[in-house]
């Protein structure tokens, strides 16, 4: 039995078309409208992402001179520390700065004799077991210009003793410590035994 739609009723026709067209509407918005709008949205998200990462570039470009100018003032404030806690300890150097302020201070240095380091977290505690003659008056002279220095150094464990024999310029023999102090490097800093290593940290190579 054949259909015809010229064999139906005018209206039946009407609904027939109708029908047709709405179907055919629907196909094209789910199969082209949809994903071409589902697109649109990706792409402006995309957009508003990449707008947002440009907009933080300029800010950051335009913070740059403020940035390399805190780096200067870093670097200007690590160089003012490296003199007052130097990396490496020279003891032949101290000495000879002792031996210029003790002169300055009209004492004579008797012995001089760097103990073992002591090593922290970030840096080493370095004694010197000092021995000095001298009067008392030149002894504080020499504690104050010594305070002075630009390198760290603190004097404890002092201990005076009388002379003997005094005479005008050496009335006391004096002992004391004086702990200087050194920056570590961070690489040759070892864990403590039973720390964890920090996180992306890679272990020590075995020698």
């Amino acid at each position: 039995m054949e259909l015809s739609l010229t064999k139906l009723p005018w209206y039946a026709q009407v609904a027939a078309f109708v029908a047709l067209s709405a179907g055919a509407v629907g196909a094209f918005v789910y199969y082209y409208e949809r994903p071409v709008r589902a697109d649109m949205a990706s792409r402006e998200s995309q957009l508003k992402s990449l707008r947002a990462d440009i907009a933080k570039g300029v800010a950051t470009a335009k913070k740059l001179p403020e940035f390399q100018a805190q780096v200067t003032d870093l670097e200007s404030r690590l160089a003012s520390l490296s003199a007052v806690l130097p990396e490496e300890k020279d003891a032949a150097d101290l000495l000879r700065r002792m031996q210029t302020v003790a002169t300055q201070s009209n004492l004579t240095i008797t012995s001089f004799k760097p103990a073992p380091t002591v090593t922290q977290q970030l840096h080493a505690e370095w004694p010197i077991q000092l021995e000095l003659e001298g009067t008392y008056h030149n002894l504080a002279i020499f504690f104050d210009r010594v305070a002075k220095f630009t390198r760290i150094v603190n004097i404890g464990s002092v201990d005076i003793r009388a002379v003997r024999a005094p005479t005008p310029n050496a009335t006391i023999t004096a002992s004391c410590v004086a702990t200087t102090f050194v920056l570590l490097d961070p690489a040759t800093i070892k864990p403590k035994p039973g720390a964890k290593p920090k996180p992306g940290a890679k272990p020590a190579a075995k020698t």
